[in-house]
């Protein structure tokens, strides 16, 4: 019996929230089907377009991988600042860069359906 869409995405987020890292759709199946065998790799690539249609969940567009919303992101833009060494990713409320960002596209018409900034460095602990 198929499960129901609510189900699934709460299954997917669990998954991502255990997770120190982002994680790839694949990295995602495996972990479904430890509990769960016949999950089959379209069920969680709808999933996770939900789940990002919905705010709950970020894809990194430079790493093909996803990690759970947290923040809320209604009138902002979430920055990822992602670890190149140990490969965490915090996210941070970008409110005042909506408004940059909308007035930078409207110079050329651009209607931006999305706003998602990443920045790549080193966090704090593999600085030192």
């Amino acid at each position: 019996m198929r499960k129901p869409a609510a189900a699934r995405q709460t299954d997917v987020l669990s998954v991502l929230r255990l997770s120190d890292r982002p994680m790839t759709a694949y990295q995602i199946l495996e972990r479904l089907q430890a509990a769960e065998p016949d999950i089959a790799p379209p069920t969680v690539y709808r999933t996770l377009t939900a789940l990002t249609d919905q705010g709950r969940a970020h894809r990194l567009e430079s790493l093909r991988a996803f990690v759970p919303c947290r923040c809320n992101h209604e009138e902002s833009v979430p920055v990822l600042a992602i670890c190149e060494d140990c490969g965490s990713v915090e996210e941070h409320d970008g409110s005042d860069l909506l408004p940059k960002l909308t007035a930078l596209t409207d110079k050329n018409a651009f209607r931006a359906e999305r706003h998602i900034v990443e920045i790549h460095g080193q966090c704090v602990s593999c600085a030192a």
